[in-house]
């Protein structure tokens, strides 16, 4: 992937296609994300990369309306209202994520798809976040 720097490159399959970068178990097939080293349902070490699906849905959301406390970037002025959320991806794995929408365009169930998201405004470092397919993005 080019262009913007990544906030953490390990949470991203290497390459050009954006994928965030899961693992799998290859004892009980459990994927988890970030990836691990171990698998937190059987304890096997068995388990390898495994890139994730790029298309979910809004399993449960809300919006943040207020700064987090630090160290968080974004401060004072430059915050502003966002949605968090967790997306579930191909019934394989649930992500928390940053959710991109206009305020009353979400639903539970609604389709999303992964996308990359300023980390702090006026910046170039981006982090993962979904959007409904189709939607205008704020």
């Amino acid at each position: 992937m080019s262009g913007p720097r990544l906030v953490d490159a390990s949470l991203f399959v290497e390459g050009d296609a954006l994928a965030l970068a899961g693992s799998r178990c290859r004892t009980c097939a459990t994927v988890a994300f970030p990836r691990k080293a171990s698998c937190a349902r059987c304890a096997g070490v068995d388990v390898e990369p495994h890139a994730l699906p790029t298309e979910g849905t809004i399993w449960a959301f809300t919006e943040q309306l207020f700064p987090p406390k630090p160290p968080y970037a974004v401060q004072g002025a430059d915050f502003r209202p966002y949605f968090v959320g967790y997306v579930e991806l191909g019934g394989e794995v649930i992500v928390e994520s940053r959710i991109v929408a206009m305020p009353g365009a979400l639903r539970i169930g609604q389709p999303v798809r992964l996308i990359t998201e300023a980390f702090a405004p006026h910046g170039d470092v981006v982090t993962f976040a979904f959007t409904p397919d189709g939607s205008s993005t704020r």
